[in-house]
């Protein structure tokens, strides 16, 4: 049962979004345009609010789903490690030729179910970093920070190393957006 929770939250994970909503609603694959991510973020640039909000949105629950298969299928495994694969898949998504997304609302989705207080905090971590930066790469990676100390704070141990790990990983998915923030040329939002 585990392996097939495991299984299932990868496939969930790799559901493309983006890529459904710029075939589907707009005609365009969005892997050929801006950063070629398939994410909220290159949806928002490219394609607009609406379709930026529909994806992101789409992308959290995806994490929430996966997170929420152990009581689903009344299992004791932890809701953080069913979440994993997902984050994963939404990275490396089997029905997109494994090339997806960044993975930061995926992520932001288990945690949604895990701890709905902390998401709420990251959330307004997110949103105040952007106003004030307009980077959203920034924001991801300073509102996972801050589940890191979150984690650290509460005592909650596997959320500090799964969060850590989530961390580390976000750096690695953003190596070239730190390089553009720190030569200036990364491009900012301009809705907000």
């Amino acid at each position: 049962m585990v392996f097939f929770i495991l299984l299932l939250s990868y496939v969930i994970g790799s559901v493309p979004f983006a890529l459904i909503v710029g075939k589907w609603g707009y005609g365009i694959d969005i892997r050929q345009h801006g950063s070629g991510n398939l994410g909220g973020t290159n949806t928002f640039r490219i394609l607009g609010k609406k379709a930026g909000f529909i994806v992101t949105i789409s992308d959290i629950l995806k994490g929430t789903l996966a997170a929420s298969l152990p009581v689903l299928f009344h299992t004791d495994l932890h809701i953080l490690i069913a979440g994993i694969p997902a984050v994963l898949g939404h990275c490396y998504p089997i029905f997109a030729k494994f090339r997806g997304g960044k993975a930061v609302a995926t992520s932001a989705g288990i945690l949604l179910f895990y701890a709905p207080l902390m998401f709420v905090v990251l959330v307004a971590v997110f949103f105040v970093v952007l106003y004030l930066s307009k980077y959203v790469s920034l924001s991801s990676l300073i509102a996972c920070s801050a589940a890191v100390v979150y984690g650290l704070i509460v005592q909650d141990v596997l959320l500090t190393v799964v969060m850590t790990a989530f961390l580390l990983f976000l750096l690695y998915r953003h190596r070239t957006n730190i390089v553009r923030i720190i030569s200036k040329t990364e491009p900012k939002i301009t809705w907000l």
